[in-house]
């Protein structure tokens, strides 16, 4: 029986299988296919010659709600909200994007006034229906979606979080009206107060859901066509799994689908060999994605932004920044050098992969400085055109006076360097952290290329490079638990007097909680559930989100881990004031079986793992370096840099200054020094 992996990237599609049987780990790699990415899902499966009918599980990354969002490529929502609430979308927040420019604007919502439909229903905070959902404004609107056709409606009232009755009955309507009609309500999505955020994570869902819920119908139909009778699980923004049927009711779960499966690799892996602070760095075909997780813990969030557009569903909090293999150089009116965050992506991707691109991209400019093979083939499928990187690189530098080809490579790749230094700064040093105290996780097909220049910018000691960096994210795909997170706003002082009614939401959450799973078949014995509430001091606007620890209700322990979370994170904390529960949030989770990485047992010598040995770029400078197939490394081998390791998928570049060893399950360590 064999366990898949997949992800979707912006450039490639990943798949990985494991052999429980054997223990045997395989992966490949497929070109992704933007118009119909099961396409490139089958290709990357076919190459991996498995028969899908003796597969016991597939666990699938997604990108494409992400793409939906910011491509804007969703569906036309109409929502439906309480009479004198039309423009709370486009009211927002009062937040200004720009801090020093007064004639900002704010991002124009998804969903324009003319689409808004107003009815006058009323509850009240506490749950209470003040007024009943009017049956003619609803019978109007119902006429009124029927008559354009809607694809896709959000139903988004006041205090539905307190009592989603009426938001209930208006989709119930609108379903039975328009069967065809992709129908989601806030209290489903997000059943949390404020309404902006709800609102818009609500709107969110139904933008992405019609092409989500297409994609994975037609993914499941191909792959019933193929032999494969399970359930297709959806890698979710929580570092979790759910179903594929799941994951067409709420998309926008998905968000950050691709990128948790990483985080999830990550922390199998620190476990495994030791290293308990690490910072994940993923650099793809078209973005890069980096996670701080202290003592191998996931950060969790409900706090992040798609595209200017608050998503208030439980995340990882990954920070993205638009830096990948295939980011495009250009000038801007400076004129200055600058890279991304447009991408060349799959299609028509960089100038070197000869598919119609003829803008300079990160990629070029490693091709370029022979960083990478300027006459290998790439992940196994693409046969590079080192003469199109350097026409595409000749064509820009021709742009700036004094500019070479070779200086202007070497430039591309430093201020993509630059970019993801910053982004890893803001979740560690603005958030409290040294990054020295924390060893670089670098994976991604672009990720160990550039690694230890990012370590050397940021002083960390240590970069980790995993067996099969471009694979990494779909083999943590398979090693995700299934998850699902629940959440209820009950604002409760935290006294002595209001630990029962703690206890009795707590118990129905997890009562909620148990039966959710039991639905998906997952054993009792497997089931976890992890407390966490949202906290605030008294007379404070917005909450932190504290993990609980296990057993009875301890309200020290409760405002201790809130006082140190908030000492973190702003740099004081209160500890004589009173707290107040805000939110209360259980994540339950089915742990499934997992896969064991297998023991690096090569032999044999560095001699004979050397295949090449080629001029390579390096601080202006063309230095003969040895390229090493990393499939041959044998174990515990040592070497100093420069030094190419290639592998199918991914090249790891051992700067001169470096040194490389090669440590248990064939994971690469590279240091700074002898």
């Amino acid at each position: 029986m064999s366990w898949i992996g997949i992800d979707v990237g912006g450039t490639f599609t990943d798949a990985v299988a494991y052999d429980a049987a054997r223990g045997e780990l395989r992966s490949e790699k497929a070109p992704t296919t933007p118009h119909a990415p099961q396409e490139g899902v089958l290709a990357a499966l076919n190459r991996l010659g498995i028969e899908l009918a003796q597969a016991e599980r597939l666990i699938h990354g997604l990108t494409l709600a992400t793409n939906t969002v910011l491509e804007r490529k969703g569906a036309d929502v109409w929502v439906i909200t309480n009479r004198g609430f039309r423009d709370t979308l486009e009211i927002a927040r009062t937040n200004r994007p720009v801090l020093y420019n007064i004639k900002t604007l704010k991002a124009a919502p998804l969903v324009p006034r003319s689409r808004i439909l107003e009815i006058d229903e009323r509850t009240l905070r506490d749950g209470t229906v003040l007024r009943d959902v009017p049956r003619d404004e609803l019978q109007e609107i119902i006429a009124k979606l029927r008559a354009v056709d809607a694809m896709a409606v959000a139903v988004c009232l006041l205090h539905s979080y307190a009592n989603p009755a009426s938001e209930r009955k208006i989709a119930q309507a609108i379903e039975e009206a328009l069967p065809g009609c992709f129908v989601t309500t806030s209290a489903d999505v997000l059943p949390e107060f404020r309404e902006y955020e709800r609102y818009s994570t609500a709107v969110l869902n139904a933008y992405t859901g019609p092409r989500v819920s297409r994609y994975l119908a037609s993914l499941d139909g191909a792959l019933s066509q193929r032999g494969y009778g399970k359930p297709v699980f959806i890698m979710t923004s929580n570092g979790g799994v759910f179903t594929g049927e799941r994951a067409a009711r709420f998309p926008v779960n998905t968000i950050l689908s691709g990128p948790a499966g990483g985080v999830a690799a990550s922390v199998s892996l620190g476990e495994a060999i030791g290293i308990r602070n690490l910072i994940t760095y993923d650099m793809g075909g078209t973005s890069t994605d980096v996670c701080l997780l202290e003592d191998l813990q996931v950060p969790l969030t409900n706090e992040q932004f798609i595209s200017d557009f608050p998503n208030r569903t439980p995340q990882i909090e990954i920070n993205t920044v638009g830096a990948g293999g295939g980011s495009i150089a250009w000038l801007d009116s400076g004129p200055i050098l600058k890279v991304g965050p447009q991408s060349a992506g799959a299609q028509p991707g960089p100038a070197c992969y000869d598919r119609g691109g003829t803008e300079p991209t990160v990629t070029d400019a490693n091709v370029v400085m022979a960083r990478i093979d300027p006459e290998g083939l790439l992940a196994g499928t693409v046969r590079l055109r080192p003469d199109l990187a350097e026409a595409a690189v000749d064509r820009l530098a021709a742009k700036m006076e004094g500019v070479t080809r070779l200086s202007l490579a070497e430039g591309i790749v430093r201020i993509a360097v630059a970019r993801m230094v910053s982004a890893i700064k803001e979740i560690s040093i603005g958030m409290g952290y040294d990054p020295r105290d924390f060893a670089l996780l670098a994976y991604g097909g672009a990720g160990p290329l550039h690694a230890a220049f990012i370590a050397e910018e940021l002083e960390i000691p240590k970069v980790v490079v995993p067996p099969n960096p471009g694979n990494f994210s779909a083999y943590g795909a398979i090693l995700s638990d299934v998850r699902h997170d629940y959440v209820r706003t009950r604002p409760l002082p935290l006294v002595a007097e209001n630990v029962p009614e703690m206890e009795t939401i707590f118990g129905e959450m997890e009562a909620e909680g148990a039966a959710g799973l039991a639905a998906e078949s997952i054993e009792s014995s497997s089931v976890q559930m992890r407390r966490a509430c949202g906290l605030r001091y008294v007379g404070q606007s917005w909450e932190l989100v504290v993990e609980l620890p296990d057993g009875p209700i301890d309200l020290a322990q409760y405002a201790k881990a809130f006082h140190q979370a908030h000492e973190q994170r702003y740099g004081h904390s209160a500890e004589g004031d009173p707290l107040e529960i805000v939110n209360f949030r259980l994540a339950v989770i089915g742990v499934m079986s997992k896969p064991m990485l297998p023991e690096w047992h090569v032999q044999g010598t560095l001699a004979a793992a050397c295949t090449s040995e080629r001029k390579v770029l390096f601080d202006g400078a063309f230095q003969s370096t040895p390229v090493y197939d990393r499939t041959k490394l044998p174990a515990n081998a040592a070497f100093a840099g420069p030094a190419i390791v290639e592998e199918s998928g991914s090249v790891t570049v051992v700067p001169p200054g470096w040194h490389c060893t090669v440590e248990r399950f064939g994971v690469l360590i590279l240091a700074k020094g002898q």
